[in-house]
């Protein structure tokens, strides 16, 4: 009963029209949350740190089991190829939640929600630089760049008719009504690379830090800029000027099942490591790999962390094992943002074909399989390297 109301829930990412080709992190539709996130804080922009740097807005993330959103600072990050623009994540109401359709990185900006992010992102595509061979050049009109450091740069006034907008959602009760345009649709259908390492774990330590929760900073987060992802303490973080607008979260947060953070904390029947407390299995590897979690979209997947190597008494052994740890948890994280992405793209084509509920449902229970096998497979990776790992057993006599 809990899967189909959880199926049923994600439907509703359906009826969306216009949808970004997304990837992420915050790729994909996989979020829906019963209520908006809070109005987009007013802060100033760090300077940009280097060449090559493209500025990453600042958003309102969703954190299942706290029940919360939490700001995402906004960030200078290197655009993982030349040429690459940066399509900035949004929040879009989905009939009966709302929705998060995750950025990407493409040659042309894609369709956000009509969000006015400010530095650049106004709403429609980006005014704050472009690439000419090879290299980006930075709108100083709109970008706060030290030209001392960058001399890509030159001044084009951008007039900014949304400045006092600080809504941060598309649709619904008070949200933007801006459409995708045919152009912005077609983007989807290009190239994409999901958002990088260092914007996923960028926005993981926006998570683990309770005062970028809405419940705590109310709207008025206590970074909500810094110069280089994942840095929230230095001088390089940004605090919030004002908030956008006066924030008072319902008294039942969540509203879909998706979103309420009781229906997120694992149960027995779902966790399938019970025996990793026995004293008995302490000291088998694959009895401490978490088994695949019972997930219907690659997004709601959690990103894999590089667990710590069992000490075999040999440094070099246990060096090379951190190493593979850390190469393969990378890997199967492009893995999960690639199938999401592939997932999101498939929630599109439905959404613009009008395509029936019955065959609505047959992909949603495709997209399980697919996720519940891709971390089966994680999972006996995971397993083999760890097996691998064990210290060899001394020979009998």
């Amino acid at each position: 009963m809990r899967i189909t109301r959880y199926v049923r829930t994600l439907l509703l990412a359906i009826v969306v029209l216009t949808m970004s080709g997304a990837s992420f992190a915050q790729i994909g539709i996989g979020i829906s949350v019963g209520f908006g996130p809070p109005a987009l804080p007013v802060y100033e922009q760090p300077p940009c740190p280097a060449e090559g740097y493209i500025w990453t807005p600042g958003y309102w993330a969703w954190d299942a089991n706290a029940g919360d959103y939490y700001w995402v600072p906004g960030t200078w990050v290197l655009a993982p190829e030349p040429g690459f623009l940066w399509t900035p994540g949004w929040w879009g109401w989905g009939g009966s939640a709302f929705l998060f359709h995750v950025g990407f990185w493409g040659p042309h900006v894609g369709f956000y929600g009509g969000i006015n992010y400010g530095f650049g992102y106004f709403g429609n595509g980006y005014e704050g630089g472009r690439w000419e061979g090879g290299h980006f050049f930075y709108n100083r009109s709109v970008n706060n760049v030290n030209i001392t450091n960058i001399h890509n740069v030159y001044n084009t006034t951008v007039i900014n008719n949304n400045r006092e907008n600080r809504v941060s959602y598309n649709g619904g009760n008070g949200g933007i009504t801006a459409r995708a345009t045919p152009e912005q649709e077609a983007v989807a259908n290009e190239r994409h690379i999901p958002p990088v390492s260092a914007q996923t774990q960028h926005e993981q330590a926006a998570r683990s830090d309770p005062q970028q929760r809405a419940s705590v900073n109310h709207g008025k987060p206590a970074v909500a800029a810094t110069d280089r992802p994942g840095q929230l303490r230095g001088s390089g973080a940004v605090p919030a000027r004002e908030a956008g607008a006066p924030y008072h979260p319902p008294a039942e947060r969540g509203g879909t099942e998706a979103g309420r953070p009781e229906n997120n904390v694992p149960r027995p029947e779902n966790r399938g490591n019970e025996q990793a407390g026995r004293p008995e299995n302490a000291g088998h590897a694959e009895n401490n790999v978490p088994k695949p979690p019972n997930a219907g979209h690659a997004r709601d997947l959690q990103p894999h962390e590089p667990s710590t190597p069992p000490s075999t008494g040999d440094a070099k052994r246990d060096q090379k094992y951190q190493q593979q740890q850390q190469k393969l948890a990378q890997k199967q994280n492009q893995e999960h943002q690639k199938l999401a992405q592939k997932q999101e793209q498939e929630h599109q084509r439905l959404a613009q074909q009008n395509a029936s509920e019955e065959r609505k449902q047959q992909v949603e229970q495709k997209h399980q399989q697919q996720t519940q096998q891709l971390e089966q497979k994680h999972t006996q990776q995971q397993q083999h390297l760890q097996q691998k790992q064990q210290p060899p057993r001394p020979k009998e006599k």
